[in-house]
């Protein structure tokens, strides 16, 4: 019998900020009411179509330092965007920061969020 993904979740300091992070970015419901999680200040959700993001408040978090293999990401998220511009521009402005311009032309650059997760826009800019 094959396993069903219930919820991916990123370790934080701060997890409401978190998920109001990726809302902004991808939409979503963040704290939507489900009977498989508790929402506090320890813990948050956002709510996809059929897809949960869990962010765990985590004492003294430690960031991945990307791409340093000293700190690892341990894993990231890709977003494909209809309209880079307008989604560089809503990370930005929410707290994330660029940590690669993608002069080398492969079709993606590398952020982090607020909490130093590294994740990728996919698109064309």
């Amino acid at each position: 019998m094959p396993a069903t993904l219930q919820c991916i979740v990123l370790d934080c300091p701060v997890p409401v900020v978190l998920a109001r992070f990726y809302q902004a970015l991808a939409g979503g419901e963040v704290d939507r009411p489900d009977p498989r999680w508790r929402v506090d200040e320890d813990f948050s959700t956002l709510h996809f179509d059929g897809v949960v993001l869990g962010f765990q408040r985590v004492p003294d978090h430690r960031p991945p330092h990307w791409p340093d293999p000293a700190f690892p990401q341990q894993f990231h998220l890709d977003f494909e965007v209809d309209d880079f511009r307008e989604s560089h521009r809503v990370v930005l402005m929410n707290g994330g920061r660029l940590l690669d311009p993608d002069l080398g032309g492969r079709g993606w650059r590398v952020y982090a969020d607020p909490a130093g997760h590294p994740f990728c826009l996919l698109g064309d800019y």
